[in-house]
């Protein structure tokens, strides 16, 4: 089985255990071939955010118990998809970026300095 690597070329480590995150809920935002949304970005909540990506129709802040999804609050640690992030950052809503927690693939998206300038 292939490590996962972050950003940097080290061992990926957890984004989230509290809320569980990750695209398999493993808290980990692991490049995975059958993630079609690429949820491979840990990112910082800020209420901007939130509020962004509910007008744009993913309503991240409301509790959704019948998919064990707490809903998100400013702070927490989250796995987004890439394409979301992208979109903000454009928007100048991007939140801050857990960049050791970020999977390598994630180069193939996002340029490493500007994921660089979003690091917590």
């Amino acid at each position: 089985m292939k490590e996962n690597l972050n950003v940097f070329g080290d061992k990926l480590i957890v984004c989230s255990s509290d809320p569980v995150t990750g695209y398999t809920r493993t808290g980990y935002c692991e490049y995975l071939p059958g993630d079609r949304g690429l949820h491979i970005v840990c990112a910082q909540m800020t209420s901007e955010f939130l509020n962004y990506s509910k007008s744009m129709g993913n309503d991240l802040s409301t509790p959704r118990p019948e998919w064990g999804f707490p809903g998100l609050k400013e702070g927490d640690l989250w796995c987004l998809c890439a394409t979301r992030w992208i979109e903000a950052y454009e928007a100048n809503k991007a939140p801050k970026l857990k960049l050791n927690a970020c999977p390598q693939e994630l180069l193939n998206y996002i340029d490493i300095k500007v994921l660089q300038t979003f690091s917590i």
